[in-house]
């Protein structure tokens, strides 16, 4: 559940600032040597043996707190993956020799069983005897009734689904102790997605115990303690957090599913990409993330290299104000559309590893359909909707994408270009990302880059968080009466066929008005080496160590 964009923090701090003065080969060249002398280390059978049980990843930055009520970040999900287990999951299923989750099947996590009533206003969790987190402290009713109540205290996360996904409006009267090793929660409302929300590692579970040793009178939750702590009941704890140089991972020994293969994960932040490939490519690293599709196309030839590819759920897009002028008009908004040059983008910035968006619903969800999708390049079409909504000489904008993002500044050149053939002058702002978040969220830019995931796999959940006008993250201002009646409907009603066909109806409505500038999936790339193999993917885009394994 992104409740802000994932890129609206950015870390400028980094351990590796001597990287950025050296050149690409010198990198190289650094990084190995580095590898050799591991090399020779890994000679002797102890140290071959930590070798495969230890994987050293480079990410662009490390995660901006471990506290999972923390504003939801690309880095920051990664760590609740590993960190934070929950209730519930999804079975898994395989294709490719990629781990997926199946979403038409859950299955018991932390809860050993579930009881959800037949009206889907009430369930019942039956937890897991015996788990216990690192510090061997045993999971219970009280520690989830206090994570709980951590949650909707905090005003966070948490809180967030249970009020606008739930809509429950209070504690008491929703969260009770059944027994020892029971918790229920009641709402207000039938919800289709009350058993499947507890998938979410934004509800993971808190080990209670340990973190009520470090509350005090001023931080009664414990916040300022998990922000750089771990406590949970998850397949790893973080023994080190050093924010903008690495974070350490080390496997639970008590995990309930059995300890990991991956006994410990060493994370560097590493902000540039071609830094990441060198290390990759020296050895000095074992996974690389967040590269640039050109990079991974050239590193899929490369020797002891292996890429991992999966489409996703990412939507990268150009949202509008919708309230500011000439976008309050939808035909200027159409227009836009029929400007844009999908297939010259598809080949020269993503290497023909993303799919076009043609709906607000990620493609992999149920109730997703391409249907309404009518926006191929039409330059005579473009001119001809502005000329109705009475701008026949086009008009002047802003157009805004973050400071470091190549992606997006790639972006941002083509469509500049290609809006100039309707006489549509756009300015580009390149901006810090803090900066150009803070704009769009007071709505003071009048087009800007967003690129986000919705990770509950539910057409009714993907509308509600961008589409529905009292959304907190309807960042476009997107408001039409008939969509979030719908919405809402759909996020209430328990009839599958009626929701489908509520959320039909808000696709179809949307492509229509077009609210933001329809680009493209981007999907999820990651780069290893060849002996590392257990890739696996899951809604959040953030890797579970877990699964991993080294030969």
């Amino acid at each position: 559940m992104p409740i802000r964009p994932k890129q609206d923090l950015h870390v400028e701090t980094t351990g590796l600032t001597g990287f950025a003065k050296m050149s690409r080969r010198s990198v190289v060249a650094l990084l190995a040597g580095t590898f050799l002398a591991g090399s020779m280390l890994v000679s002797n059978p102890v140290f071959a043996q930590d070798a495969k049980s230890t994987l050293v990843v480079a990410g662009p930055r490390t995660p901006e707190s471990l506290d999972q009520e923390y504003p939801p970040t690309e880095a920051v999900h990664e760590v609740r993956r590993n960190v934070y287990e929950r209730l519930l999951g999804y079975a898994a299923k395989e294709d490719g020799g990629i781990k997926y989750e199946d979403f038409s099947k859950l299955e018991g996590c932390l809860a050993e069983s579930w009881d959800l009533a037949p009206d889907k206003k009430s369930i019942t969790f039956h937890l897991r005897k015996g788990v216990k987190s690192n510090k061997g402290n045993e999971l219970n009713a009280d520690a989830v009734m206090w994570s709980f109540e951590r949650g909707w205290n905090t005003k966070a996360n948490f809180y967030w689904y249970m009020t606008q996904i739930l809509k429950i409006t209070s504690f008491e009267d929703s969260f009770k102790k059944v027994d020892d090793y029971a918790v229920s929660v009641s709402i207000p409302n039938p919800s289709p997605l009350l058993d499947r929300l507890w998938v979410n590692s934004d509800l993971g579970i808190v080990d209670a115990a340990e973190l009520k040793k470090h509350v005090t009178d001023e931080d009664k939750w414990g916040g300022r303690w998990l922000s750089s702590n771990s406590a949970s009941f998850g397949p790893y704890f973080v023994s080190k957090y050093s924010p903008g140089q690495e974070v350490i991972y080390e496997a639970n020994p008590n995990y309930y599913r059995g300890e990991a293969k991956i006994k410990k994960v060493i994370f560097k932040e590493m902000p540039t990409s071609a830094n990441r490939v060198a290390a990759l490519q020296a050895g000095s690293v074992d996974v690389a993330e967040y590269l640039l599709p050109r990079e991974l196309a050239l590193l899929e030839k490369a020797p002891g290299v292996k890429i991992w590819k999966v489409f996703g759920n990412y939507i990268h897009r150009v949202e509008m104000n919708n309230t500011t002028k000439p976008f309050t008009d939808p035909k200027v908004r159409q227009a836009l559309n029929y400007l844009v040059p999908r297939d010259d983008i598809l080949k020269a910035v993503y290497f023909n590893t993303a799919r076009p968006t043609k709906s607000p619903i990620s493609e992999i969800y149920p109730g997703f359909t391409d249907e309404y999708f009518s926006y191929a390049t039409d330059v005579a079409k473009a001119k001809a909707l502005l000329a109705e909504a009475g701008y026949p000489d086009g008009f002047k904008t802003e157009l805004g994408y973050r400071t470091g993002d190549q992606i997006e500044e790639e972006l941002a050149v083509i469509l500049k270009s290609a809006f100039s053939k309707a006489g549509v002058d756009v300015t580009l702002s390149k901006l810090p990302a803090s900066t150009l978040v803070e704009r769009y969220t007071k709505g003071e830019i009048p087009m800007y880059f967003f690129r986000d995931m919705a990770i509950v796999p539910d057409a009714a959940y993907v509308a509600n968080l961008w589409l529905n006008s009292g959304s907190l993250i309807d960042y476009s201002r997107f408001k039409n009466d008939e969509v979030d009646k719908d919405i809402n409907e759909g996020l209430t009603t328990t009839d599958e066929a009626s929701r489908l066909e509520k959320m039909k109806r808000v696709q179809q409505i949307t492509m229509e008005n077009a609210p933001w500038v329809f680009l493209f999936n981007p999907g999820y790339q990651l780069a290893t080496r060849a002996n590392v193999g257990g890739f696996s993917w899951y809604t959040p885009n953030g890797n579970a160590w877990v699964d991993f394994s080294k030969q």
